[in-house]
């Protein structure tokens, strides 16, 4: 919206920002920051660096019409004026770290794991760029870390293919071994569109189950029949009836 006015007063028309209305140094700073907008452009770090300057210069503008000028929302602008440079700083990090340009879906396993099988001595950098190539999704290596140690991939990583038994020293057992030996072996089969790594689970043990019933027959559900209290005289005798016919 700020760019792709052509004059000053376009730009303040378009965000509802009366210009009469303007001091002579809100006057100056917004022509500054139109200037700024027209050469550097709207993207999102210009545009997180010009408002956290404005939401904290004591311009005297208010929170929406400087979130209508750099093309926010106000609940967007309301959050930044709470953050502070260091905060804004580390934001601006994070995403150039990949963390706002995507994250990594469930489906995305499937196509890992294959990779993964196909290039076991594959880095995580090489990882990370076939990710990008796939997909077109930059990530960091903790999410990718974290993504394959919650779909159980990390066993498989390069780490895993990293040694060599015969670099062992002799006498001793290679702890390279069994994660190379691991590596080669194909992994379970994929749950098709979840593609979710299924991996063996052993049996519990016996004393997991509850122990057996010890009654040599089944117990009655039915209460025993009571005759109830010692009948008077007067009254005439009554039978008592059984709830069912089995009991």
């Amino acid at each position: 919206m700020a760019t792709g006015a052509a004059t000053f007063a376009d730009w303040l028309s378009a965000a509802h920002v009366p210009e009469h209305c303007l001091t002579p140094a809100q006057r100056h700073v917004l022509e500054a920051v139109f200037h700024f907008r027209q050469r550097c452009g709207s993207d999102y770090y210009s545009t997180r660096l010009l408002s956290h300057w404005l939401l904290h210069s004591r311009t005297g503008l208010k929170v929406a019409q400087i979130a209508r000028l750099l093309g926010l929302s106000r609940s967007a602008a309301s959050a930044q004026q709470g953050l502070s440079s260091k905060e804004v700083i580390q934001a601006v990090h994070h995403r150039l770290a990949g963390r706002a340009h995507g994250k990594l879906l469930p489906r995305f396993a499937g196509p890992i794991a294959q990779f993964l099988l196909q290039c076991p001595r594959a880095s995580r950098c090489d990882l990370l760029d076939f990710i990008q190539r796939t997909w077109s999704v930059r990530v960091s290596r903790q999410a990718l870390h974290k993504f394959l140690k919650k779909y159980g991939l990390d066993q498989a990583g390069p780490e895993a293919a990293a040694g060599h038994p015969g670099d062992a020293a002799p006498g001793r057992p290679s702890a390279a071994a069994p994660a190379t030996v691991a590596s080669a072996q194909p992994l379970p089969a994929a749950v098709a569109g979840s593609a979710a790594v299924l991996l063996p689970v052993p049996p519990p043990p016996r004393q997991f189950f509850s122990r057996p019933l010890s009654t040599p027959a089944p117990s009655s559900c039915c209460p025993p029949p009571s005759a109830g209290s010692p009948r008077p005289k007067g009254v005439s005798r009554t039978r008592t009836a059984r709830c069912v016919a089995d009991c």
